[in-house]
């Protein structure tokens, strides 16, 4: 028995022995999940790369999940199935007031801001042969608008009411649209993303496409009614089919993280993200706005108090309402 005895607990040890140890300081998770955006899109790309880094600087797996878009992640932060998440300001504002319709009125605040991604435009597609040449050309006719979750599955509809053009609006992602497009199962492809985005850009090699864009009145109209919007171009050249420069509307897009996660870990996961700035260039250019100045664009949600200490640290006032750990 006791021999019996001495090589269980030989074992036991060898068992305990060879068990990884974690390196992540007490009080860590032992994983992350980032909430990323829909296939077609650049973000799920976006969160493969900052999902790589921080997984070699923090020392802990770290997973990028493709979601339906800002909402979802919201809603996916909010009930702790992830941890950190890609969001825009306005879904983000909806969701921090309970305002939009998707909230159910619940006012959703376990969220902080961290850092400053890209922002996003829309871009409102056609084909050459539609005839299609003008928002009130679209009254009558079939708008895919990106996933539910999607910043423009979540506004185009309201946008559309406010503007007084009828339409039929339908879901699908970014990439399945485009499908939907050549086959005139939709008749107008809009895409609340960041430029140039893959689903765009796929269609524009396969069909000579037009860039539909609003009115100054009809943006201004826009503007008045959801002051989140501001003005977004993108620039000539940024597909082969975009001679001139774009003028849309846009918001921008940040990166945000549960309040739960503990102050040196968001610290660290902010210090990553810009350090590692060429390679999320690498992964796709639109990280070229991922800098630090841009961070003053966040003023819908508080700052994390591990991201608002590293804003500090390095120079970059926060203003006291959005740095204050104690926001609600």
């Amino acid at each position: 028995m006791q021999i019996r005895a001495w090589a269980a607990l030989c074992i036991l040890l060898t068992l305990v022995w060879a068990a990884p140890s974690s390196s992540a300081p007490p009080g860590w998770p032992a994983s992350l999940t980032i909430g990323s955006g829909p296939p077609g899109s650049v973000l799920p790309i976006y969160g493969e790369a900052l999902a790589a880094i921080l997984t070699e600087a923090l020392g802990i797996p770290v997973s990028a999940q493709a979601t339906q878009g800002p909402v979802q992640n919201i809603l996916l932060i909010d009930s702790g199935t992830v941890q950190l998440g890609f969001v825009s300001a306005g879904t983000t504002l909806q969701s921090w007031n309970g305002t939009g319709a998707w909230t159910q009125g619940k006012q959703m605040r376990s969220m902080r801001a961290l850092f400053p991604t890209f922002g996003l435009a829309f871009q409102v597609v056609v084909l050459k042969s539609s005839g299609i040449r003008s928002f009130a050309d679209m009254a009558g006719k079939k708008i895919g608008t990106g996933a539910a979750g999607t910043t423009g599955g979540t506004y185009m509809p309201e946008i559309f009411k406010l503007l007084g053009i009828p339409a039929t609006f339908r879901n699908a992602a970014f990439n399945v649209m485009g499908s939907q497009m050549q086959s005139h199962e939709l008749d107008v492809m809009l895409a609340a993303v960041e430029a140039p985005t893959p689903a765009i850009a796929e269609l524009a090699r396969a069909e000579s496409v037009d860039f539909i864009a609003p009115s100054d009145t009809e943006i201004a109209t826009i503007r008045k009614a959801m002051p989140e919007f501001g003005v977004a171009v993108v620039p000539a050249g940024t597909y082969p089919s975009l001679p001139a420069d774009y003028k849309t509307i846009g918001m921008s897009v940040f990166g945000v993280a549960s309040k739960d996660l503990p102050d040196d870990l968001v610290y660290a996961i902010v210090k990553a993200f810009y350090a590692n700035h060429d390679r999320l260039v690498k992964a796709h250019v639109t990280a070229r706005e991922s800098v630090v100045e841009n961070a003053k664009l966040i003023t819908v949600i508080p700052f994390h108090p591990g991201a608002a200490r590293y804003y500090r640290e390095i120079g970059v006032e926060i203003p006291d309402a959005l740095a204050k750990s104690t926001a609600q």
